[in-house]
């Protein structure tokens, strides 16, 4: 319980940064225009598990902000592995930096499951671990990369949400979601979208605690060059966008 307030109280330093460093506004809207892309065009509500500071809204106006903890900038609070929708209800759900925190993550993609409507998506956007993402996020990043760690797909019988603790392992995502299994399903969720990119605007930008590399006035000569590094993914990607879709039949 403490690691998980902990978690809370790295929010609310997250928004200072947020209101007072220009550069970090830039590439996480970046991020969220990608997010935007990739959404679903069935009806239904768009929710964000995991919100955080809450920003995704100046791109997705619609969007319903939610976390484990309320706070005034978010619609309500939610937990990934027991949401409050209805069956068939949603038609996205985004996880911006949650998928890495989920200590069951087979557990979550069925509650997923459950609350997407047919041809609704679950849109996830984590570390992605090219030389260059497993050089930053294991050398510069407080969180494990675990990649040789062992992952405990589904939860013991007895566990309840209300047991979550705080966890992570950012290699997750890259483990379990390889270029490799497009098209695949994964408890009852088809693979549609596994996008990697380098993201050196967003490394360079120092993320909400670490030292800016670059002015604000080169953000678009850093974008320029994400393009020409995004060619090789398996050397420089540090981000990837995931996309799950809910068959239809």
């Amino acid at each position: 319980m403490a690691d998980i307030i902990q978690h809370d109280k790295e929010i609310t330093e997250n928004l200072a940064s947020w209101n007072s460093k220009p550069l970090l506004r830039l590439v996480y809207r970046a991020m969220h225009v990608e997010i935007a892309s990739e959404l679903s065009g069935v009806p239904g509500d768009i929710i964000e598990v995991g919100s955080g500071i809450g920003n995704i809204k100046e791109v997705i106006p619609q969007c319903v902000r939610t976390d484990l903890f309320p706070n005034p900038w978010l619609d309500r609070t939610e937990n990934v592995y027991a949401l409050t929708c209805e069956d068939a209800s949603v038609a996205n759900l985004i996880l911006f930096d949650v998928f890495h925190h989920l200590r069951y993550p087979g557990t979550a993609l069925r509650e997923i499951h459950r609350v997407l409507r047919p041809g609704g998506r679950a849109i996830l956007y984590e570390p992605a671990m090219g030389l260059l993402g497993r050089i930053v996020f294991g050398a510069f990043h407080h969180e494990p990369i675990a990649l040789s760690a062992p992952i405990t797909w589904t939860a013991p019988e007895g566990w309840t949400a209300d047991d979550a603790d705080y966890y992570a392992a950012q290699g997750n995502a890259s483990r379990i979601f390889p270029p490799s299994s497009l098209g695949t399903c994964i408890e009852g969720l088809r693979l549609d979208v596994v996008r990697r990119s380098a993201q050196l605007s967003y490394v360079a930008s120092g993320g909400y605690s670490g030292r800016q590399l670059y002015p604000d006035s080169a953000y678009p000569a850093m974008r320029k060059l994400d393009g020409i590094l995004d060619l090789l993914p398996s050397i420089f990607a540090t981000r990837m966008l995931v996309a799950l879709r809910k068959p239809e039949d």
